[in-house]
């Protein structure tokens, strides 16, 4: 059974108009893997790690198909810094708790948002501070928390730790 390539269905969405112009519709078909993908990691993370552990997913659009968007769900020890196009999670491996940490969507998006973000929706202003709290580098802060990092004179960052130089 052979089915159509990416490029295909992408070329052949541009060319005829879409089905629904209804943002939740289109927003429940774009995620609608995203819960299954985000606990079958999770999953994968318990069995990698023995500790705390973070969930990033990274939404990737396609250079040359600029409809097709890519979620790509990765596991990892340490939380990440924070980033355009960014949603992260973090894993309490002592009450078995996965707990959403922010979500950074991409730079055009932060930008519009920033620049009328007194006509933001209620229902939006969650995102808005999110995209806040990466700008004024509360996120960058938060992360650095997460990874037993602490700030020093001057900005600089060192690690917790008991190297003597």
């Amino acid at each position: 059974m052979s089915r159509d390539t990416v490029g295909k269905i992408s070329s052949d969405l541009l060319q005829n108009a879409p089905e629904t112009r209804d943002p939740i519709e289109l927003e429940r078909e774009m995620h609608k893997d995203y819960e299954k993908n985000i606990y079958q990691c999770c999953d994968e993370g318990k069995k990698a790690y023995n500790k705390d552990f973070f969930i990033t997913v990274i939404t990737k659009k396609e250079r040359l198909m600029k409809n097709v968007l890519r979620n790509i769900f990765l596991h990892r020890s340490s939380c990440p810094t924070p980033d355009y196009d960014q949603t992260v999670y973090h894993y309490d491996k002592h009450s078995d708790v996965l707990k959403f940490l922010w979500v950074i969507p991409s730079k055009d998006t932060c930008i519009l948002f920033k620049n009328y973000a007194l006509e933001i929706v209620a229902s939006e202003r969650s995102l808005l501070q999110y995209i806040l709290d990466f700008d004024d580098g509360t996120l960058y802060k938060l992360a650095k928390k997460f990874n037993g990092e602490q700030e020093v004179r001057g900005g600089a960052l060192k690690e917790k730790t008991n190297i003597v130089i």
